[in-house]
């Protein structure tokens, strides 16, 4: 399949022509603002799907929006419709097409060129109505206030937030992406050529909050260096927002030191904490060194040995029950405490010991729910 892209120089183009290329579609053709018109209508002649993506939506000159997203969508459609070939056509059009300014107004206009095109020659059309997609590439202080707000944050300068309480709808990159490329596939392509064919398609999905609730979150991204509790960053709007906010980071950036414990057992590392499932740390241990010697309440952990020897030994605080293991960093085994067992961990071996450990829980000084006492009684 040969694919034309139209303004593939810009955010969505870029993220649009790597996702494309990850898929094994290696026909592309860019056009962007210095392609020449032979070229153009050369790439257009053989297309076998266009994705329509240039468009203007900040010119100096108002007149622009009429030339640069209308007439432009005009004259592509008014070419493809000469090649007859039915070459289908996406177009990114704009939820602001709902209203009565310059910009809303060409953008409906670019529509009706497209639904014109799609009903007089029977080709495929899909135009998506986007809302303001953010993530990676995009430009700070133009493509929209979330890149502004990840650029100048993640760069330590200030941003502005003159009406915290504005509703914001949001739509991510990469599901935008993933949308378009669905529209390739031969059953969408077959579905959309029906007669009574919906052409408007939806991008999803799309995040309803506030400037005040984005700048927020956003700024809550700067503190995980040093107090290393990190956002909920695993899902939804605030994995898509952290994604955006590091992707600005210039290379000097991306690595930052975290406080290193050590004394003449070894070190103590903390990597990583979370509101509610608890943190990361790791730790080393010297040829025969024991560390532990204690129990907990509540508080469980995970131990994985990632090189050298070590031998666990419990003991239960009541009924004095003792069990110990032994277990090397080639096994991939998992060590689990468990609260009213006092526990240790021995250095058996004849290397440094490397021990990655997971915590349930934040460690608290006030309430550290860590008990002294030793597992031979």
């Amino acid at each position: 399949m040969r694919i034309v892209v139209t303004g593939a120089d810009g955010f969505i183009g870029k993220n649009l022509k790597i996702r494309l290329g990850e898929l094994g579609y290696t026909e592309l053709v860019s056009i962007t603002r210095d392609t020449e018109l032979k070229a153009v209508q050369q790439a257009l002649d053989d297309a076998d799907f266009v994705f329509h993506l240039a468009g203007v939506n900040r010119p100096q000159d108002p007149a622009e929006f009429a030339t640069g997203n209308a007439g432009l969508t005009e004259v592509i459609c008014n070419h493809l419709r000469a090649a007859g070939r039915k070459t289908p056509i996406l177009l990114t059009s704009s939820t602001q097409a709902s209203l009565e300014n310059p910009y809303g107004v060409s953008k409906r206009g670019a529509e009706i060129v497209v639904r014109n095109y799609a009903s007089e020659t029977g080709a495929p059309a899909f135009i998506f109505r986007l809302t303001n997609v953010f993530g990676k590439w995009a430009r700070p202080n133009y493509n929209s206030a979330v890149t502004t707000f990840c650029h100048n944050l993640s760069h330590g300068l200030p941003i502005t937030v003159s009406a915290p309480d504005a509703p914001l709808n949001l739509v991510y990159i990469d599901d935008v992406v993933e949308a378009f490329v669905h529209c390739l596939s031969k059953e969408r392509i077959e579905s959309a050529s029906a007669k009574d064919a919906d052409i408007f398609v939806e991008a999803g999905p799309v995040y309803s909050t506030t400037v005040g609730a984005v700048a927020d979150i956003i700024r809550s991204f700067g503190k995980m260096r040093t107090d290393l509790i990190t956002a909920p960053v695993g899902t939804g709007l605030v994995r898509a927002l952290y994604s955006t906010y590091v992707s600005y980071f210039e290379p000097k950036g991306f690595a930052y030191e975290v406080p290193r414990h050590a004394d003449p057992r070894g070190v103590f590392v903390e990597m990583l904490k979370t509101p509610d499932c608890g943190q990361f740390s790791y730790f080393t241990a010297h040829p025969g060194v024991t560390r532990g010697e204690h129990y907990h309440h509540s508080k469980t952990e995970k131990f994985l040995v990632i090189k050298g020897t070590a031998r666990f030994g419990f003991r239960h605080i009541v009924t004095n029950e003792a069990y110990e293991l032994i277990t090397h960093g080639d096994e991939a085994r998992i060590v689990e405490t468990v609260p009213g067992w006092t526990h240790n961990i021995t250095n058996i071996g004849q290397d440094e010991l490397i021990v990655m450990l997971w915590a349930n829980e934040i460690f608290d000084r006030q309430r550290p729910d860590t008990i002294s006492m030793k597992v031979e009684a």
